[in-house]
């Protein structure tokens, strides 16, 4: 059951006599418990919809378009509230949040409704087998899991979840349901690397193809981990034996299957100091939000749109501007801007290497930098007519840096207008360009 916070003008349900501050109740004679069942069932062209109005229950029929928008809005997204992470994961970022940040930012968020409406990972720790047959129910895929580890005793070990064992079971069952699944695994020193990271990658491999991809990324750690397990970075060298051990299984994988199934982050290769693969070996980029690949797929993107630029193409009056990026980015971005800046005369860019002093200096990722950080290490540098920012250093759907620091202060405090690019090889380009 869900409130009707608002009915769009001149849908099908505005045309039925739906009411904002209706109750929806059922459509077709399912109860509608969240927006799950409330899209699954609202595809069909012929509707009945049960409502509470006042004191009274009505039934409203509508024909309309297959899959066409109903046209009601609820309170919620999802319909009612989002369900929170109940694990305690060695690794977790939120609990390495320092003090006194918003209290949105330590919400700890494990719902598998938004692994497949939003792509978000979810660890299915909380949730039951009925839970899963509705997945498999409702053909709702691909799921994003959480894996880390298939050892049942590690993982409840890592996770400090006692349901944190079932993994392996509940993805056999979705597999055999039909879901396809993405998995993640987010590698602890000493803990699911080496062996276990071996053995986890083969239990993944046997559920192929239900598991599509794999990604092995290394655990962030902030400077604010007072009280916590006492995790340790990978060493260049480190970092360098995990890759080979990855690559060396996706070669079986791309023999074997056509793919090569499990890919190491941009982040490995960049702290192992090695060059990142060729955009062939990602086969079309399935992780790519979880920066695998990201960093290959933004340069190839760039060298096609660079070949339709007229040689010594020159802008009519010289132009300035400036970018900038993470530790971890800030060479590659650099030879971005040179290819740039070789295409285009008149045209100078500065590119500004951004450390993390707010989480700690470990912390090399672009996607983790704050506005205060901005602002303190770009106050009195040649910026030029705009900065350019990749869209990963925002909140999503929000124009407010992880530490609170809107892009209007960005703005005021740096003199500067400030310009998104979303981190695709044409955007960067046009950013840059226009």
């Amino acid at each position: 059951m869900a409130e009707i916070t608002a009915v769009v003008p001149g849908s099908p349900a505005e045309r039925a006599g739906v009411q904002k501050g209706d109750w929806l109740l059922e459509l077709n004679g399912h109860p509608i418990a969240d927006v799950l069942d409330y899209q699954f069932y609202a595809t069909e062209e012929k509707l009945t919809l049960k409502l509470h109005r006042g004191e009274k229950i009505l039934e409203i029929s509508l024909c309309k378009g297959e899959y066409e928008d109903l046209g009601l809005e609820f309170a919620t997204y999802l319909m009612d509230e989002k369900r929170s992470c109940r694990n305690k994961c060695v690794f977790c970022f939120i609990d390495q949040l320092p003090k006194g940040m918003r209290d949105t930012l330590y919400f700890k968020d494990d719902d598998s409704r938004l692994s497949f409406l939003q792509g978000n990972y979810v660890t299915l720790t909380n949730m039951k087998d009925e839970d899963l047959q509705r997945i498999v129910q409702m053909h709702i895929t691909p799921v994003n899991v959480s894996v880390h580890t298939t050892n049942g005793d590690l993982r409840v070990k890592m996770m400090k979840n006692r349901f944190a064992g079932e993994i392996l079971r509940q993805m056999k069952l979705l597999a055999r349901g039909g879901v396809q699944m993405n998995c993640q695994i987010v590698l602890c020193k000493g803990l699911n690397d080496g062996a276990e990271l071996q053995r986890t990658m083969k239990d993944l491999e046997a559920l192929y193809p239900a598991v599509e991809s794999v990604s092995v990324v290394p655990a962030g750690m902030t400077c604010h981990r007072e009280g916590l397990y006492p995790l340790e970075p990978f060493s260049p060298e480190e970092c360098r034996e995990i890759i080979s051990q990855v690559e060396q299984f996706a070669a079986e994988c791309r023999k074997k299957h056509g793919v090569g199934l499990v890919y190491c982050a941009d982040e490995l290769y960049i702290k192992a100091g090695l060059t990142l693969p060729r955009g062939e070996s990602y086969d079309g980029y399935p992780q790519i939000e979880n920066g695998v690949g990201m960093m290959t797929s933004m340069e190839e993107e760039l060298n096609g749109e660079l070949a339709y630029i007229q040689e010594d193409y020159t802008v009519s009056i010289p132009r300035e501007l400036s970018v900038a990026t993470g530790v971890a980015a800030y060479e590659y971005i650099c030879r971005l801007v040179a290819k740039v800046e070789k295409l285009c005369y008149n045209t100078h860019i500065h590119v500004y290497r951004i450390e993390n002093e707010f989480f700690g200096k470990s912390i090399t990722v672009a996607g983790l930098i704050c506005g205060c950080d901005l602002i303190k290490q770009l106050s009195g540098k040649p910026l030029g007519s705009k900065l350019v920012l990749p869209s990963v250093m925002l909140r999503e759907d929000k124009d407010l840096f992880l530490d609170g620091t809107s892009l209007k202060e960005l703005s005021e405090a740096l003199q500067v207008p400030v310009e998104l690019n979303d981190c695709t090889g044409a955007d960067f380009l046009r950013a840059l360009m226009d």
